[in-house]
């Protein structure tokens, strides 16, 4: 024990901001998130990857060795699709555009065509039609007007929709791996 006239004291001032200092320790500590893992779109971003390996092109990209990724209207992805650009897939690399103008769309291997693009969804479908562009979205409702693959949220995971008719008429080839993981949707005639 220390006597009492040999105890550090602190001069009144510096009380006050130590408290202080501590109560903001504190409090961020409280206040502060806990690390929720990854995010809702770089998880899409990584099926993204994954899918492309199971679908099969009828010929080379536009690019060479090159898979060029497009995102057509507002882009949900933010600093996600950073982890594609650059990656290899069967010897092509993903080259990410995260915004393409509606003339340019037949320059992408895939497209995601996000939520505001819904009212143009018939256009940009029929702009495309007959291309070798694997599409994309995560709208309820995109599969079975023709997107070849639609996330949805199912208790809480994500879990993708295949339009396997879409992408026979764009000359893609979808491994039985992959249609045994999705769920098959078609379009109404």
């Amino acid at each position: 024990m220390i006597p009492g006239d040999m105890a550090f004291r602190l001069p009144a001032g510096w009380r006050c901001v130590l408290a202080r200092l501590l109560c903001s320790l504190l409090l961020l500590l409280v206040l502060a998130p806990a690390h929720a893992g990854p995010s809702e779109y770089e998880v899409k971003a990584a099926f993204i990857h994954n899918i492309a390996k199971f679908i099969e092109w009828p010929a080379a990209p536009r690019a060479p060795n090159a898979l060029k990724f497009c995102v057509l209207g507002q882009n949900p992805f933010g600093a996600a699709l950073v982890a594609l650009q650059g990656k290899f897939i069967g010897g092509m690399a993903w080259e990410v555009a995260p915004a393409i103008p509606r003339n340019r769309l037949k320059e992408c291997s895939v497209l995601f065509i996000s939520a505001s693009e819904y009212e143009n969804l018939n256009w940009v479908l029929n702009d495309i039609k007959d291309s070798p562009v694997l599409t994309l979205g995560d709208t309820e409702g995109y599969a079975g007007r023709g997107v070849m693959v639609n996330f949805y949220l199912e208790n809480g995971k994500i879990r993708f929709e295949i339009n396997l008719e879409s992408a026979n008429r764009a000359g893609l080839k979808v491994s039985s791996k992959l249609i045994q993981i999705g769920k098959l949707i078609s379009t109404p005639k």
